[in-house]
C-alpha cells in the first residue's frame, strides 16, 4: 500500500492510499482523483516521507551491537547549544514547534467535518431556499433546519425579512462517505 500526500490547485492539503505508483498515476490521468474539501480534480503529488523499517537497529542497540557506533543520546541532551542570544542551551531545554502546514491541515479538517456534520442534519432544498426559509419563517411548513442555493440579492432580501442564513461554500461531494 502507497500512502501519498495530495494537493489541489487551491493548495488543500490530503492524503490517499493507493496499491502502487502506477495506480495513482492511472487514476490521475482518469481524473479519478479530486480534492475532498473544493472538489478540484488538478492534483498533485506532494514530498512524502517513507516509511523506513529499523527495527532491526533497535534490537541491534538492544543487544549492544552498534552501541559502540551509536553516539551516547544522553551525552548529547548534555552538550551545550548557542540559542539565538550567545547562551548556552541545553538539548532538553529546547522546544520543538509544530509544523504550520500540519496545523492548517488539522483546521482544515475539522472545517470540512463541522460542514460535513452540518450538512448531515439538514434538508438539501437545492434553488428553492429561499422559498422554503420563507415558509419555515412564517410558520406556513414545519421548523427543520435547511440548505441550498440562493443568490446574493435573495440572501440580502431573507436577512431584511429577519430570516437568518448563513452561506458557505458549495463544495462537492459534501454528503459522500469518506474513505
Amino acid at each position: 500500500m502507497l500512502v501519498l500526500n495530495l494537493s489541489c490547485a487551491c493548495d488543500h492539503g490530503f492524503e490517499a492510499w493507493f496499491g502502487s505508483a502506477s495506480d495513482f498515476e492511472s487514476q490521475q490521468a482518469g481524473g479519478l482523483i479530486a480534492c475532498p474539501v473544493c472538489g478540484n480534480a488538478q492534483i498533485r503529488r506532494l514530498p512524502s516521507a517513507p516509511r523506513l523499517n529499523l527495527s532491526h537497529l533497535r534490537r541491534d542497540s538492544a543487544t549492544g551491537a552498534s552501541a559502540a557506533s551509536a553516539p551516547n543520546e544522553q551525552a548529547l541532551r548534555e552538550q551545550p547549544l548557542a540559542d539565538q542570544a550567545g547562551r548556552d542551551v541545553r538539548h532538553s531545554d529546547v522546544v520543538a514547534r509544530p509544523d504550520p502546514s500540519s496545523a492548517h491541515q488539522a483546521l482544515q479538517a475539522q472545517m470540512f467535518q463541522a460542514l460535513r456534520q452540518m450538512a448531515s442534519k439538514s434538508e438539501n432544498v437545492g434553488d428553492r431556499f429561499a422559498e422554503e426559509a420563507r415558509r419555515i419563517h412564517y410558520g406556513e411548513t414545519e421548523a427543520r433546519s435547511i440548505r441550498g442555493q440562493a443568490s446574493r440579492a435573495e440572501s440580502e432580501a431573507l436577512l431584511e425579512e429577519g430570516i437568518s442564513v448563513l452561506p458557505l461554500p458549495d463544495i462537492p461531494g459534501l454528503n459522500d462517505p469518506l474513505h
